[in-house]
């Protein structure tokens, strides 16, 4: 089934779903101590089929118990094995690195210096780093970044630090662990508490001894003895201590057992040449004996036996003979390669088969080792886990040939082309240290680059080594052939993911962090499936990702394994930025091979697929805080997440099975890949507890809880969480319409194949509220609570697991008789049985009743005591809002009725906003009211719900209202009427319900209350006012609101949407007052509100150009109005008044094509477009010629002086120079009708200054260019000037004239008459006289 990309879930979905529906109806609890959850009513129990939904979850914790074949399965019968999936460093890499912390800067300067001896390792038990710098030792907390403890009192440099258990009754109990310090020539030991956690306090116990040599390798065992060896000679040491010393031994003693005499009774081992030597030693606690390596390959196991004495049960040599004889030929054993760096215990827990050690070569290859009798049957176990037979090697695992260079692991495999160079391989060759643990292990490679080192990093692959049972057994395909080895037929091999990962610096330790207190916090009971350690699918969502610390000269490394469900998260992170749904296919498609295992992965991916969309505490990688902090995703990713779940989960089907000759019909139900993820999902969820004991014996003979409270509480969260998941998306249980099978009609077929899920959704909410139910008897003293039952009823108590406490007959009776004992209790402590009651109705619905008490309103309606009867009315509320989800309006109505008769504000404003939201749970009223209420909605039906509680409101509102009106108020009135109203509207308005708040702004603006709304600026006013449908009066509302509320920017730009709405029939004349009312409120921003200086000058600069084209437009407008009848303008006046048109849009629409000359300076002027191919035709058309050449110069006077006057200096709209010259064509062609000084004279009154108009008209006398080249044009030219000047003089003279006096140029003046004088002619003697005037005044006055 492809994955489909649209996210929208399907709206039918919600409505019709059989399974949505009754999630909808399961009663919940808020989890936690401090739950407070609405009232619900008595749930009526189906026992019968929780029991079957119990057993659909034991039935998945089985198919958990069975999928991931124990490790000794997997590798018996194969002599050898090298199947890896190696995968580049995408998505699907097994292992990531994912925090780094560096070394504390105050220690820094010592560990960089040459001068001193520095030795570091990890105490990963108290979350420290052990640093030695010559004598001085720090711990270091990694957990706080930069905590440290010292230990300074002793002379010799510290070469090695191990933590180790105390002996019991030794040390005092505060000293929970003991610090072995070792020098080259002594060893000492330290007390060390970790009580309270995380801090850490050091204790002297003056135990130390001097020693011959360097002691490492130290190890502890259960009981507290104490093991290293001598890295000089190789010898095993023991360090003994004792409380006191006595007759037979000092209070700390080295006992060598390597050599004889009294100090051991072992006999001497041959050689004492160190280089045959023990090198390492190893403890398995679980196995009560210890491991020693030496440096040719030998392996001994020891078992203590007897204080100071210990026995040696075993050598393994000749190991190098015994592995070639398991792999002949291969490539990957030589003598040069064979040698063992290290040995790891395989905890009992990873192989109930009994393999139970494995050792590491430096070139990778591992060497597993297990009883004789491995592989002859599974007795092993059956010896009380002595471990006396003797090991053997069975199987060996070559290292990966396939490795991919850390350097190629960039290059994802989903994008190399067909040309692409394979990704370089890598061979191991180097590996210095590892650690193992759970299947994992982690080595440290020798990188072939400076300073830094390769982890190797391996792990089971399970997607290739789960099986649904136990016939059905996949074939897997090796890297390369395993040497000398078939697999057997029913067989599973072991196949492992690696992977590389480059690490900068040189490593000094590594471990694995220490597991999570979430992980095996209970044993179950011996007949509860449970799964192998190795299967994290199964305990991924209920404990963190497991994680290792590597420790190397630049700080610690946190390298976290991946799980599947951190692959399915990046799976869908990948598809949300591509949008390309091929990752999530393929993702899907690499975990079902083979075939055979397709319904097994679909179900896995859909409980992962669940457990994203619905959060988890445990989602994140990293490990989360003491009570499980809830990780989610976005909700971009967790759409994305539910969409796959629904697409990848199939549909159920239906086999019918009819007996002919009856009615009789039956069938079989094919469950659904969401169901059986949904299943899958929940089980594991309830695995930690769900067959467990709820108490366990405590201190006094009282009884305890047996499961950590934040255990519950964060399973409580996850499962509230997948709960809320369902309750809100019911169609992820819906099959489409068309996805049925057979002749059956749809919805009858769905119903066969869904319904049942439902019982396993009742068992959900059952959980939750069980743990709810646990958590309220741990407050009340759990073990008290219990010891007050009859003696029968505590035995059955001690015998309840939490599956019998959900799904039992005996979980009912426990129940029952645990709450009387509490109401009891809280009687006898006089607390009221209806605060207890309300407390386990809020918390656990299922495990307890209520008894209705209606008839306190009728108690208030009779009493005369005012302190009575609000108590009676408050207690009425209570119950009232308990019961709100049944409430009936009818009945609701009567309610509010008779609060309002009895002036009691708060019940007949509360109780139906509370029942408002009662009656929309999953919020589908509101999402319709958001959406904006679109017509035939199944939702709508919700929403006119809530919407008649909240016309109970305003009708309360109205009756106080009116009471409180002069002449209104009654003398039977006992409650004041105005202060009865304004308490009504204090409760109205501090309600949290923006649907509500909408509905009352509304009825408060049709009352003519909107002036008073403005001054209060409730909270959701803002919103209501901006919410659609938006209106004229809305808006109006909108910008007066941010005036009021100091906020004029906003103002603005509400004003600013206004006046260029579409949507409105606006005047342009409204539009205009809009646009100004804009820029005023704009200019009202103070500079430093908001920061916002730089982009309100650039939003007023906006408005004040709109501004200026809207007046444009209104000009147009009353231009046309004279002409609107007209068949060519009627429609373009009609568009003037619709919307506000941009400058280019006036011109091309209305100016140009109805040939405005006036209107196009306007446009030409205003948009400061220069263009003399617009301008000078539309200037050549007003100096067009008439007959009457004094009335054309009157009408040009009369339309050039007020344009000049409006446009100059505007060169687009007044282009001087060209008005200039059409002026002084027009007064040449004219000559004896047109005045000497007409044309300068109108370009005065214009406005241009003199000394402007006189440039112009000098330039034309000099230019002698036509039709200036003529002598009688010159000379009418000269007299123009002649005119101008004389009238620039007198205006110069004249007092407060705009020509200033010092301004004049007399100077240039007097030349230019002067010039003029003498180029006069003759006959021009008025010019003449007048030039002569000039020079004259020009000497007189200046």
């Amino acid at each position: 089934m492809a994955f489909r990309a649209s996210l929208a879930a399907p709206q039918n979905f919600a409505s019709t779903s059989t399974f949505g529906s009754a999630l909808g109806s399961t009663n919940g609890s808020k989890f936690g101590k401090q739950a407070q959850a609405a009232s619900k009513p008595a749930v009526v129990l189906d026992l019968p089929a929780l029991q079957a939904a119990s057993r659909v979850l034991l039935e998945q914790l089985t198919k958990d118990a069975q999928m991931i074949p124990d490790l000794g399965d997997m590798i018996t019968g194969m002599p050898s094995s090298s199947s890896y999936t190696v995968f580049p460093d995408d998505y699907r890499a097994p292992f990531q690195k994912r925090r780094h912390i560096g070394i504390p800067e105050s220690l820094w300067q010592y560990y960089t210096s040459t001068q001193l001896a520095t030795h570091m390792g990890l105490l990963p038990e108290i979350e420290r780093v052990w640093i030695a710098i010559d004598h001085n030792l720090f711990l270091w907390d990694y957990v706080e970044g930069q905590e440290l403890s010292s230990y300074v009192d002793q002379p010799d440099v510290i070469t090695n630090v191990a933590l180790v258990k105390p002996k019991s009754g030794v040390f005092i109990d505060d000293i929970t662990s003991l610090l072995v310090i070792c020098t080259p020539i002594t060893v000492l030991l330290i007390g060390v508490s970790t009580h309270p956690v995380p801090e850490i306090k050091l204790y002297a116990t003056d135990m130390s001894i001097a020693c011959d040599v360097e002691m490492t390798a130290v190890i502890g065992t259960p009981d507290g003895r104490i093991f290293m060896n001598g890295s000089q000679d190789g010898h095993l040491y023991e360090l003994h201590y004792q409380e006191k010393e006595g007759w037979f031994g000092k209070r700390v003693q080295l006992i060598n057992h390597s050599v004889g005499g009294v100090q051991s009774l072992l006999p001497m081992l041959g050689s004492s040449n160190a280089e045959d030597g023990i090198a390492d030693l190893i403890a398995d606690p679980a196995r009560n004996c210890f491991y020693t390596r030496t440096s040719n390959n030998t392996i001994s196991i020891w078992r203590t036996n007897g204080e100071k004495h210990v026995q040696l049960v075993q050598t393994l040599s000749n190991l190098y003979k015994a592995a070639q004889d398991k792999v002949p030929g291969s490539p990957a054993l030589t003598p040069q390669s064979f040698k063992i760096i290290a040995l790891h215990v395989v905890d009992p827990s990873e192989s109930r088969a009994g393999v139970q050690l494995v050792a590491v070569t430096k070139n990778g290859v591992r060497l597993y080792f297990s009883p004789s009798s491995y592989g002859m049957g599974y007795g092993w176990g059956s010896t009380n886990n002595t471990g006396t037979r003797p090991l053997s090697l069975v199987h060996v695992r070559l290292p990966p040939p396939n490795l991919i260079h850390p350097d190629e692991q960039g290059r994802s495999s989903r994008i190399l082309t067909a040309q692409s160079a394979p990704p370089r391989p890598y061979i191991l060759s180097s590996l210095g240290m590892s650690c193992y643990e759970l299947g994992v292990d982690i080595a440290v490679q020798t990188a072939d680059v400076a300073d830094t080192d390769y982890i190797l990093c391996i792990s089971p692959d399970l997607t290739q080594i789960a099986q649904m049972g136990q016939g059905q057994v996949p074939t897997i395909q090796q890297a390369h052939p395993a040497y000398g080895a078939a697999p057997g037929p029913s067989r599973i091999p072991l196949t492992e993911r690696a992977t590389l990962l480059p690490i900068a610096g040189i490593t000094w330790a590594i471990a694995p962090a220490p597991r999570s207190k979430y992980s095996l916090v209970t044993s179950a009971p011996a007949n509860t499936p449970t799964p192998l350690v190795t299967n994290e699918l199964a305990t991924q969502f209920t404990e963190p990702a497991r994680q290792y610390i590597i420790l190397n000269n630049g700080g610690l490394h946190w390298i976290v394994k991946r799980r599947a469900v951190d692959a399915v998260k990046d799976a869908i992170e990948e598809f949300q930025v591509e949008r390309n749904p091929q990752a999530l296919v393929a993702f899907r498609d690499s975990l079902c091979t083979p075939l055979n295992l397709w319904q097994l992965w679909r179900d896995q991916t859909c409980a992962m697929l669940l457990a994203i969309a619905s959060g988890n505490t445990f989602l994140d990688p990293m490990e989360q805080s003491p009570v499980g902090a809830m990780s989610r995703v976005s909700p971009e990713l967790a759409s994305v997440a539910r969409q796959a779940f629904y697409d990848f989960g199939d549909r159920p089907g239906w086999t019918e099975r009819v007996t002919y000759g009856t009615a009789d019909a039956s069938g079989t139900a094919t469950f659904s890949g969401r169901r059986e993820g949904f299943a899958l999902y929940l089980a594991r969820l309830v695995r930690p507890f769900w067959k467990v004991l709820i108490t366990k014996a405590g201190p006094g003979g009282l009884q305890d809880l047996n499961v950590p409270d934040d255990v519950l509480v964060t399973a409580q969260k996850n499962l509230h969480a997948l709960k809320e998941l369902l309750d809100t998306n019911p169609y992820l249980f819906h099959s489409a319409p068309g996805d049925h099978t057979g002749a059956r009609s749809a919805s009858v077929s769905e119903q066969e194949a869904w319904k049942f899920g439902i019982p396993v959704a009742n068992l959900l909410s059952r959980a939750i509220e069980a743990i709810s139910f646990v958590l309220l008897l741990s407050d009340h003293k759990l073990g008290e609570l219990i010891s007050h039952c009859e003696p029968d009823m505590q035995k059955l108590v001690s015998s309840l697991t939490f599956e019998d406490l959900i799904a039992a007959d005996k979980g009912v009776t426990v129940a029952r008789a645990l709450v009387n004992v509490i109401i009891n209790q809280q009687i006898g402590q006089q607390i009221s049985v209806d605060t207890i009651s309300e407390v386990l109705q809020q918390r656990c619905g299922s495990f307890c009743s209520t008894d209705d008490a209606r008839e306190n309103v009728r108690k208030a309606v009779e009493t005369r005591n005012p302190v009575e009867r609000q108590t009676l009315l408050g207690e009425s509320l209570r119950l009232f809002m308990k019961g709100a989800r049944n409430l009936e309006f009818e009945k609701l109505q009567e309610i509010c009725g008779d609060y309002q008769q009895l002036s009691y504000a708060k019940g007949a404003v509360e109780l139906p906003l509370h029942c408002a939201q009662a009656r929309d749970t999953d919020l589908q009223g509101q999402e319709y009211w958001i959406a904006g209420c679109p017509a035939n909605d199944p939702r709508a039906a919700l929403w006119e719900s809530r919407r008649q509680c909240y016309e109970l409101v305003l009708d309360s509102l109205s009756v106080f209202e009116e009471r409180s009106a002069p002449g209104k108020q009654s003398v039977k009135q006992i409650d004041d009427p105005e202060t009865v109203r304004g308490h009504a509207y204090e409760l109205a308005f501090a309600s949290e319900d923006e649907m509500f708040h909408s509905t009352l702004y509304e009825w408060l603006i049709g009352r003519g209350m909107a002036d008073e709304l403005l001054e209060m600026r409730p909270a959701y006013l803002e919103a209501h006012l901006r919410r659609e449908p938006i209106t004229v009066e809305k808006f109006q509302f909108l910008w007066q609101f941010y005036v009021k509320d100091g906020q004029p920017l906003r103002a603005a730009e509400v004003l600013g949407i206004l006046a260029e709405s579409t949507d409105f029939n606006l005047s342009l004349e409204a539009r205009l007052e809009y646009l100004t009312l804009a820029v005023s409120n704009a200019k009202s921003h103070p500079v430093s509100v908001g920061g916002r200086h730089e982009t309100a000058i650039a939003f007023l600069t906006d408005l004040e150009e709109k501004l200026e084209v809207a007046q444009v437009q209104l000009e147009l407008h009353n231009t046309l109005s004279p002409r609107q009848l007209e068949p060519d303008v009627a429609d373009r006046f009609k568009a003037l008044s619709f919307r506000l048109y941009n400058i280019t849009e006036l011109y091309q629409l209305f100016a140009d094509p109805l040939d405005l000359p006036l209107v196009k300076l306007l446009i030409l002027h205003v948009s400061e477009h220069r263009d003399d191919s617009i301008v000078r035709p539309i200037w050549n058309k007003i100096f067009e010629e008439e007959a009457d050449a004094q009335t054309a110069a009157d009408r040009i006077v009369a339309t050039v002086i007020p344009l000049g006057q409006r446009f100059y200096p505007s060169e687009s709209a007044f282009p001087l120079q060209h008005v200039a010259s059409l002026l002084v064509r027009f007064s040449l062609a004219h000559k004896g009708d047109i005045p000497y000084g007409w044309a300068p004279r109108i370009l005065v009154k214009c406005g241009v200054p003199f000394p402007e108009v006189w440039d112009i008209l000098h330039e034309m006398y000099e230019s002698q260019v036509p039709p200036f080249n003529e002598q009688a044009n010159v000379q009418a030219i000269s007299s123009d000037i002649a005119v101008l000047l004389s009238d620039w003089v007198d205006e110069a003279k004249r007092p407060q004239s705009a020509a200033a006096r010092d301004e004049f140029p007399v100077f240039r003046i007097d030349q230019a008459v002067e010039q003029y004088l003498t180029e006069v002619e003759p006959s021009r003697t008025e010019t003449k006289v007048t030039y002569e005037a000039i020079k004259r005044q020009l000497r007189r006055h200046w």
